[in-house]
């Protein structure tokens, strides 16, 4: 486990910072080299020769070998990295990147297509570069010239922008494909006939009633194309989303069958073995050997070993070995958090799940005990990591998990049989309806559970909420782990436990219920502008009459989704996207199926995507221009910006949507969207304003690319600065403040006053700060 330790922490340090990984990896190798000779000298002169060295001195070679191979691979990668990142793709020029697909391609939540490839050629312009690189490309589906072809194989050509990927990511860059994906190469060989089979899994549940039916191939192969929307939101809910992820245990469960019938054969140990991991070869490739594939298949081997060996212990040496082995591979996958929660539940199952058996099996049914302590393990083990995605805690996960898991093997093990009885439609058609069965009754799980009250409790977010909730699971195992009794110590430290978990848990969802359904009671009832703290974004609700509108979704949909859930909005008549850049509409997902209209400014491929996505899901989509207007309950709202039909300036923020809204207890509010000085002094000399106003929400954060006859000319009582805490520019900008200073502008920003309400008060616009009053 040290090996392995330091094998993760290394090349977390390297992939966050490559330009130092040669000095770290030759640094490490002189150690060793250091270590491996100061060894060899002491036993030399102690007369030790043929005899092994200490464990200490073992582990710690090991250790430190590892940590050198692994920031090795990062040194060697680097230079071609840095090379089509800093070079061939600074400033988002556009591209035309050649590449395979290898990975599965997938829906994101604003409706685009997402995969990963290895790009063989980038160019840019006149200069071509041979890559050799891990790249992800996004385009919108009507832009794929050929989508059935496109599958993990596939060789394409993306033409678009790329931007290099953030530090710690294995794609070096990240593909928008605004100008289409040509697929040029269909899948052959053994990719081709996997993707056949996977399709034709998909073609025979499709008649089949009910949501349970797209299961079956996620079930079966991971294929989640055909789950719906409303089934995919319950699933996760429930904690029951890893069922459709192909993960170690589906691997073990096909390698086991397969272990099992050679067994019944007659089959010697070796040839089981070697049977068990052709088996497992062949369902890597079926569904798709992308990373997270090949890091479940190991995973399922290493549990697998263990099992086949009897020994706990070594099951957790082997792990480490695997674990150390991945990360040499790949190192990336340090940060990977799909390869924490693998190597997380892995190690619950080896080290946690038979001593909570025992435990539990003091107060129950000793096969209830058993059936309990596998979902129990893994969500202790797991949760501490989930809480990063998701601040909140699934209340009813080990239960929904203890109901639906015994079905998943009788409805895995039927979808893959359905899925390679392709040559037999008739055989495949059966099989497929009777994998159906416990697929609908997941479904039927999945829905039923997240349908119930307080299904979710909401814990701290980050790293704090990690920490505070693996202290309340090493608690809690504790507790079911100890007998009661016992001498002084197992008394001290099971009360201990106890303690730990009561004041823990009372004071994260103590405050988690202030943050979210009980603090509606500590926000104003009587606002009608409120400013979401959402990060370094946008998200400002607008009410008047109980009609509500918002101007944009900020960068994510978590903090975005709490703000509404804490002031108890759950319809959006009119929701406002004033540019397409990611810090305004990334948080989209948070209301798509909840919104009435969405007005929207000219915009590029993720701005369609993200418009798509929710006119699939009912709105009506208006491009904005200057001149349109309209009401808000007993307020009315008009466009300002940007021009109709006018190329001035482009797409992005200096043709954001620019509102004007006034009336009904709505204080007279201009709202200037991320429009830099020059559009605003095109706007102040277009006569389009209507000063003064009450409350101005400042261009763009707060930047210092500011007009300041613009804001002299609409004399604002208040500003609102939606900014985050800590942000990457230095948003608010002195200048800029200093400018609303003279103004006589009092100042409200998210980043130090968290949310932010306003409304017209008996003496002009009132201002309520969550941290401040």
């Amino acid at each position: 486990m040290p090996v392995a330790a330091a094998a993760w922490a290394t090349a977390g340090a390297a992939i966050m910072l490559p330009t130092w990984s040669p000095v770290l990896a030759v640094s490490l190798w002189t150690v060793v080299a250091a270590a491996i000779v100061v060894v060899a000298a002491r036993r030399r002169r102690r007369g030790m020769r043929g005899r092994r060295p200490s464990t200490a001195a073992l582990v710690a070679i090991l250790a430190l070998a590892a940590a050198a191979a692994v920031s090795s691979h990062v040194a060697l990668a680097q230079p071609a990295r840095t090379h089509v990142a800093a070079e061939a793709l600074s400033g988002g020029r556009a591209v035309e990147v050649t590449a395979e697909v290898v990975g599965k391609v997938e829906r994101r939540a604003d409706g685009t297509l997402a995969f990963d490839a290895r790009a063989t050629r980038i160019t840019t312009g006149p200069a071509v570069y041979d890559a050799g690189v891990e790249v992800v490309v996004r385009v919108a589906p009507d832009d794929v010239d050929r989508p059935a072809a496109l599958e993990v194989g596939a060789v394409v050509i993306a033409h678009g922008t790329a931007k290099p990927a953030r530090a710690g990511e294995r794609a070096v860059v990240t593909v928008w494909a605004s100008r289409g994906v040509e697929v040029v190469a269909a899948p052959s060989g053994v990719a081709a006939a996997a993707a056949g089979l996977r399709a034709g899994l998909v073609r025979a549940v499709m008649g089949l009633p009910g949501p349970g039916a797209g299961l079956v191939p996620g079930l079966a192969v991971g294929d989640t194309s055909v789950v719906v929307p409303e089934l995919d939101a319950a699933m996760k809910a429930s904690s029951l989303s890893h069922l459709t992820a192909v993960s170690g245990a589906n691997c073990a469960l096909v390698v086991g069958i397969a272990f099992a019938l050679a067994a019944i054969l007659g089959a010697s140990r070796a040839l089981r073995v070697g049977i068990g991991l052709a088996v497992l070869v062949g369902f890597v490739v079926l569904v798709t050997p992308e990373p997270s594939v090949v890091r479940a298949a190991a995973m399922a081997a290493v549990a697998m070993l263990s099992v086949l060996l009897g020994r706990t212990g070594a099951g957790v040496a082997i792990l480490a070995l695997a674990v150390t082995a991945l990360l040499a591979v790949d190192p990336w996958l340090a940060a990977s958090l799909g390869f924490a929660l693998s190597v997380a539940a892995t190690a619950a199952l080896l080290l946690l799940a038979r001593p909570l058996a025992a435990g539990l099996a003091r107060v129950m049914p000793r096969m209830l005990a058993l059936a309990l302590s596998i979902p129990l393990a893994a969500q202790l083990a797991c949760g501490p990591l989930l809480v990063l995605i998701e601040p909140s805690i699934p209340v009813y996960g080990v239960l929904a998990n203890l109901l639906a898991e015994p079905a998943a093997p009788a409805a895995t093990v039927l979808g893959l049989i359905a899925c390679l009885a392709l040559p037999l439609p008739w055989l495949q058609s059966g099989l497929a309806a009777l994998a159906w069965v416990p697929a609908s009754w997941i479904a039927g799980v999945a829905d039923t559970v997240s349908a119930l009250p307080a299904e979710a409790l909401p814990w701290l977010e980050g790293w704090p909420g990690a920490v505070a909730l693996g202290a309340v699971g090493a608690a809690i195992a504790t507790i079911v782990v100890l007998p009661r009794g016992g001498g002084r110590r197992r008394r001290l430290v099971r009360g201990g436990s106890v303690v730990v978990v009561a004041v823990l848990t009372g004071s994260v969802l103590g405050s988690g219920a202030l943050a979210s359904v009980a603090g509606g009671w500590t926000i104003p009832r009587e606002w009608s502008v409120l400013a979401c703290d959402v990060g370094q974004g946008d998200a400002v609700l607008l009410r008047s009459a109980g009609v509500v509108a918002l101007v944009d979704t900020g960068p994510d949909p978590a903090p975005l989704g709490a703000c509404l859930d804490r002031v108890g909005v759950s319809r959006i008549d009119l929701l406002v996207l004033t540019h397409s850049d990611l810090d305004h509409i990334g948080g989209v997902e948070a209301v798509t199926g909840r919104v009435g209209t969405v007005l929207h400014g000219p915009d590029d491929a993720p701005g369609r995507a993200a418009v798509a996505a929710l006119t699939t899901s009912g709105a009506e989509a208006v491009e904005a221009s200057a001149g349109m207007s309209g009401s808000l309950g007993e307020a009315t709202w008009r466009v300002l910006w940007p021009r109709p039909a006018s190329r001035a300036f482009a797409v992005g923020n200096d043709s954001s949507v620019v509102l004007d809204v006034r009336g009904g207890s709505i204080p007279p509010i201009l709202l200037l969207g991320d429009l830099a000085a020059s559009p605003q002094q095109a706007l102040t000399a277009s006569g389009a304003l209507d000063p003064p106003y009450a409350v101005v929400k400042v261009a763009h954060h707060g930047s210092a690319d500011q007009d300041a006859a613009l804001y002299a000319a609409i004399t604002p009582a208040v500003a609102l600065i939606t900014v985050g805490t800590g942000n990457d520019y230095g948003h608010p900008r002195d200048e800029t403040l200093a400018v609303l200073d003279r103004v006589g502008a009092v100042v409200a920003r998210t980043d130090r006053d968290g949310i932010v309400a306003l409304w017209t008060g008996r003496s002009g616009v009132a201002v309520w700060r969550e941290r401040g009053g």
